[in-house]
């Protein structure tokens, strides 16, 4: 059904006085909105979001990592500053270590909530006691701790830049080398159910898989050059994320003290990452999906997004960590995904599934940990992107479509004469209930912006808000004539190739999947290319600019009249053409002026109809041929006179005994008088009866001819 009244709509033809719809229904057309506890779908659905609470700040620029214990507490740090905080359950988290520093990028805990922690650009491991007392447990002898974690068996291992290895260590801190990956960091690592290791690297995008001996094969190269992000799905699937594009320039060496080191994908010099307000890596992000014996399946991809942090929720769904918006998105199909939670902050840096069916989240600018769901918000809003009718508009219905669930969506709006919200706008007006909402009750003006309320129902259901549709209709504004112009004489246009009332209506949908705008009649009022003229004796044209504000169809009529009388003839009525040419030879010679009259009644009722008009300059008709006299001869000499009572003789010419005619030039040699006189010696005429013709053209082509004989 939805599709259907979208389709409907958009198909409707727009006049000024015809009633319009503004319909939302897609995924950026909300996403365009000041949204607040609500989720979009990329199918363009709105609902209430998970349940988000922030649980701890930590007064610190950024959080790069998430860990939990066996009794519920939560490990985070990041940095600038190496501090480690603990936030036990329902309680209040506090800093328990400080490290000798600039940041934190892992903890891992084991099996026995031993609690370790990776320091850079140092790269050192020290090992945490419930009370928070520090030791160094081991040296990798490497500048970054990129990703840690524990086995079953307790073994940590602990993936490292920049020379791209992999160590494995033992309780008792006895470490080695366990695998190289040939790249420059060893970026994000994850076990799957099988007890390999799962790498992704920078800066050649490698997903390797490595045995627990040690063995690795590279499962795909993802097409960006850093993997920052890896998860395992329920049915022993890799999710990798990976961003930045391979053809930028290299990375360099991290930076060393005192300013914080850069992470991959970071020029050196660059600030961290969550130390400014956006991070600008070209080549945005994307996530596969790798399943054993089967193609790499890209599942999304963000062009504007760098991805931190994947997991899964209790659902199987994909859960992906994003900046530079902090948004959360949650991907149920490889065309379905949603913006679940954008947090108030600017970096989703790291993910932990609770057993509870709750998130935790960690964030950067700034660095805070958020509970989110497994609830629903019990209320939540979007306010719309403003919307401009083009001109002064009255407001009709607002309506919505979607499923209740037994909660309620409510609608309201608001109206202004500025292109922004503002004092000056009105006040929302008294929300609307009901998938049939009701009549917008605030003042005509140009822009528009409406809001939706959602409240859940019993059950912790949402309800959902698919479209919604403002319907308003634009004040008729008068034609404009932008200017007449008088083509050269004796020249026509083309006749009409069809009256207007047949002018077919076409209508161009765009890429599969988008809605349909309204469309609406060009603004020109008609066809915008000229004709080219041809040559007809007598025939005069003329053609005109014209355009309409509200996009109507245009009609034209074109009146005449001589410059000192007072009527207007009519000389044709009904045009759709922006052009006109009639014979002028039923005129009398002289001087006229013509008026075009410009209605936008074609697309509006008699009553809402409007015209305007405007008066060409002053032309001549001339279709009077010159006269030639005093033509005489004196031995070899020809003179003759040229006159004309309306218009410039342009040229004359002669003929000897009929052969082809040739320019004199008049006695003052310049053609700039209406009249002329010429004279002609002809030095080589032979002796015996001639006959000389003489010619005089004006400037509308009209010619008179004489001749003379001489001997």
């Amino acid at each position: 059904m939805k599709t259907i009244l979208l389709l409907a709509a958009g198909a409707m033809i727009c006049f000024a006085g015809e009633t319009r719809s503004w319909i939302q229904s897609d995924y950026p057309d909300f996403e365009k909105g000041n949204l607040k506890n609500l989720s979009i779908r990329s199918d363009g659905r709105l609902s209430l979001a998970p349940k988000t609470v922030e649980i701890y700040d930590s007064s610190t620029a950024y959080l790069w990592t998430l860990a939990q214990d066996s009794h519920g507490n939560l490990y985070t740090a990041g940095g600038p500053g190496a501090k480690l905080f603990r936030i036990p359950p329902n309680g209040k988290g506090e800093k328990i270590a400080e490290f000798d520093a600039l940041e934190i990028h892992a903890i891992a805990i084991d099996s026995k909530d031993r609690i370790y922690v990776a320091t850079a650009p140092d790269g050192k491991i020290y090992r945490v006691a419930a009370s928070g007392k520090t030791e160094e447990f081991y040296n990798p002898k490497q500048k970054y701790v990129w990703s840690m974690l524990c086995d079953p068996a307790g073994n940590l291992y602990i993936a490292t830049g920049d020379q791209g290895e992999v160590h494995r260590v033992t309780p008792d801190g006895k470490g080695q080398v366990f695998f190289k990956t040939d790249e420059t960091h060893a970026r994000s690592m994850v076990l799957d159910r099988e007890g390999n290791l799962i790498i992704g690297t920078e800066p050649g995008g490698l997903v390797i898989r490595v045995t627990p001996k040690g063995e690795g094969f590279v499962l795909y190269q993802m097409p960006k050059r850093e993997v920052t992000a890896l998860a395992i799905g329920p049915k022993d699937e890799i999710y990798a994320a990976a961003l930045g594009s391979k053809t930028a320039p290299p990375i360099s060496a991290p930076l060393t003290p005192p300013q914080p080191p850069a992470r991959p994908g970071q020029p050196a010099g660059a600030a961290p990452p969550l130390a400014i307000g956006t991070v600008t890596i070209p080549g945005g992000s994307d996530v596969y999906r790798i399943v054993p014996q089967q193609a790499p399946e890209k599942l999304w991809t963000g062009a504007n997004d760098l991805v931190y942090a994947l997991a899964l929720d209790t659902d199987g769904h994909l859960l992906i960590g994003a900046g530079n918006k902090g948004d959360l998105y949650r991907v149920e199909t490889r065309t379905l995904f949603s913006t679940l939670v954008t947090f108030p902050v600017a970096q989703v840096t790291a993910l932990l599934p609770a057993k509870n069916g709750a998130l935790f989240a960690a964030t950067g600018n700034v660095g805070k940990l958020f509970r989110v769901g497994p609830e629903i918000e019990t209320e939540g809003s979007i306010e719309s992107d403003i919307f401009d009718t083009g001109g002064f508009s009255t407001w009709g219905r607002l309506s919505s479509a979607g499923d209740l669930n037994g909660g309620a969506v409510k609608l309201a709006a608001r109206s202004g004469n500025l292109d922004r919200p503002s004092q000056n706008w009105s006040q929302w007006s008294q929300p609307v209930a009901g998938p049939d909402g009701g009549r917008i009750t605030a003042p005509p003006a140009r822009f528009v912006q409406w809001k939706a309320t959602l409240t859940a129902g019993s059950g912790d259901v949402s309800p959902t808000l698919d479209s919604v549709e403002a319907a308003y209709l634009r004040q008729n504004g008068a034609p404009v004539i932008d200017a007449i112009e008088i083509t050269p004489a004796n020249y026509k246009f083309p006749d009409p190739v069809a009256p207007l009332t047949s002018n077919p209506v076409t209508l161009s949908l765009p890429a599969l999947g988008s809605t349909p705008s309204p469309v609406t009649h060009p603004a020109n009022g008609g066809p915008t290319i000229t004709p080219t003229m041809t040559w007809a004796k007598g025939a005069q044209g003329l053609r005109w600019g014209a355009s309409d504000e509200n996009g109507d169809a245009l009609s034209y009529k074109v009146e005449i009249r001589g410059a000192k009388e007072q009527t207007w003839k009519l000389l044709k009525d009904k045009l759709r053409e922006k052009y006109f040419s009639f014979d002028s030879a039923a005129f009398p010679d002289g001087e006229y002026r013509v008026r075009i009259t410009v209605s936008d009644a074609p697309s509006n009722t008699p009553e809402n109809a409007l015209e305007t008009q405007q008066e060409s300059g002053v032309f001549l008709i001339d279709n009077t041929p010159p006269r030639v006299t005093t033509l005489t001869a004196s031995g070899n000499v020809i003179q003759w006179h040229a006159a004309d009572a309306l218009s410039l003789i342009r040229k004359s010419e002669y003929s000897l005994d009929g052969g082809d005619w040739t320019i004199v030039d008049p006695v003052t040699k310049l053609s700039d008088s209406q009249t002329l006189d010429y004279s002609l010696n002809l030095k080589n005429l032979t002796p015996g009866e001639h006959t000389i013709a003489v010619r005089a053209t004006d400037e509308f082509d009209n010619v008179a001819v004489e001749k003379i004989t001489v001997r």
